[in-house]
């Protein structure tokens, strides 16, 4: 019985360590006055990288689509953020079992929504959609605001993502 129980915790534990996430780049949609700055693009693709940081320091393995392979899929602006199905049959060609399709949508110079909806690859339907908010262009805003939205994907999968405790001001990072 002993024996039974172990090699069930070990394989719900390899089950659990082998969540696939695939996150595809994500789009800015600019509502501002001025649409499309450098440092909103350079904000927007900083995204990815830092949500995949964050998953896999949990341990989720990261699958990569390459670039290439999403412009291939998507129809326009918007078309893999509002199409489930598209988005999952692009996670099932490259062995995800979930993807996140994200956008930054910027509609105020003071805040930023940062935006990622979840994908079940399996059944190729929406999960979740999740929404943080940025206030304001500063990159260590942009950094909780990814931290958050990795909080609100790990809660819908493993429940095993921490992010890292809030800097307090006037203290030296290692």
């Amino acid at each position: 019985m002993r024996f039974l129980t172990l090699l069930l915790c070990v394989l719900s534990f390899q089950a659990v360590a082998d969540t696939r996430v695939a996150i595809l780049d994500f789009e800015l949609k600019d509502m501002t006055l001025a649409p499309g700055i450098p440092a909103e693009i350079k904000r927007t693709a900083s995204i990815k990288p830092l949500l995949e940081g964050e998953l896999r320091s949990a341990g989720y393995h990261i699958v990569d689509i390459p670039l290439q392979a999403q412009h291939a899929a998507n129809s326009g602006v918007g078309y893999l953020f509002d199409h489930a199905d598209v988005a999952a049959q692009l996670g099932k060609n490259f062995g995800a079992d979930y993807v996140v399709v994200g956008r930054l949508h910027k509609p105020s110079f003071l805040f930023a929504y940062v935006m990622g909806n979840l994908v079940n690859v399996s059944d190729g339907r929406w999960m979740d959609k999740f929404i943080t908010e940025s206030k304001g262009p500063n990159s260590e805003l942009t950094i909780k605001a990814v931290e958050g939205l990795a909080v609100k994907i790990d809660n819908r999968l493993d429940h095993r993502y921490t992010p890292p405790p809030p800097v307090k001001q006037g203290s030296q990072q290692p």
